[in-house]
């Protein structure tokens, strides 16, 4: 069976729709042209590449924390979604809670966009994420780990690793930032998405300098606690990209079809809470 046909989910997309929801006015970043991308033209994409469930997560560049495309998003895949919200540090239970309905089941924190700084006082929130249930879905990149891991451990809240920490490529595995990251695999409550390679890579595709990286996770993580993810529509992306060569990758990275099938199947669904399909 061909990667394309083998079931997956997607734990890492956007929608980005400014037609039907305008931008917000205060964003620092409005993705235009190639990098917008509508829920009708991600479902093309999902029909092309067996993609049969998606996590959609709210983006920072466009609409901030306005969650209205993607609750829209979610409620027209009647259960094909799952969502992460961008909210504020300081959102209410009951908020929260409605989110949830909705079939949200956790927040962004994007320290690459908005600093360590900006979620030091979070403990309230992840707590609340924990009590109910809900995870953060975390973008760092370098050295931030450890600076937020305490406040994140303190809560109880399970974590996902967006885009394989985003280490500096030249650095190493060596380097404190991402052994920090492969030391949370004993944790039991951290896994990683394999994805957006791009956004920390020195080369073109297929980015050989990310590689090491990739393995070195999969190494600690297991199959059993990594997540494939496309990143699309590849917003800031410096070179063009497609769904289709990266699934190539991937089943270059695992030719095996059983670890293939944890990392793009079981796994998420696990971790996602999508029922059998």
């Amino acid at each position: 069976m061909s990667v394309f046909d083998e079931p997956k989910i997607d734990t890492h997309c956007h929608v980005l729709d400014p037609a039907r929801f305008p931008y917000a006015p205060d964003v620092a970043y409005r993705p235009a042209g190639q990098e917008a991308g509508t829920l009708a033209q991600y479902l093309q994409v999902m029909d092309a590449y067996g993609i049969r469930h998606a996590l959609l997560v709210g983006p920072n560049s466009g609409y901030g924390l306005d969650n209205r495309c993607l609750l829209d998003a979610v409620r027209q895949g009647a259960g094909r979604f799952r969502g992460i919200a961008v909210v504020r540090n300081d959102i209410a239970r009951q908020e929260l809670l409605a989110l949830r309905e909705a079939g949200i089941i956790g927040v962004a924190f994007n320290a690459t966009l908005l600093g360590i700084e900006h979620y030091a006082a979070a403990g309230p929130l992840l707590r609340l994420l924990a009590d109910l249930d809900m995870l953060v879905s975390l973008q760092v990149e370098h050295d931030q780990l450890p600076a937020l891991w305490s406040v994140l451990q303190a809560s109880g809240v399970r974590v996902l690793i967006d885009h394989c920490g985003r280490p500096a490529a030249g650095a190493g595995i060596g380097q404190p930032g991402f052994q920090a990251l492969l030391a949370l695999a004993r944790s039991g409550r951290v896994a990683v998405k394999l994805s957006g390679l791009q956004k920390f890579s020195a080369e073109p595709p297929p980015y050989a300098d990310a590689r090491p990286f990739v393995r070195a996770l999969l190494d600690a993580f297991t199959p059993d606690a990594c997540l494939w993810a496309s990143d699309w529509p590849f917003l800031k992306a410096p070179q063009r990209l497609d769904v289709g060569p990266l699934l190539r990758d991937l089943e270059r990275l695992l030719p095996d079809a059983a670890d293939r099938r944890r990392v793009l199947w079981d796994t998420p669904r696990r971790w996602l809470g999508f029922g059998a399909a």
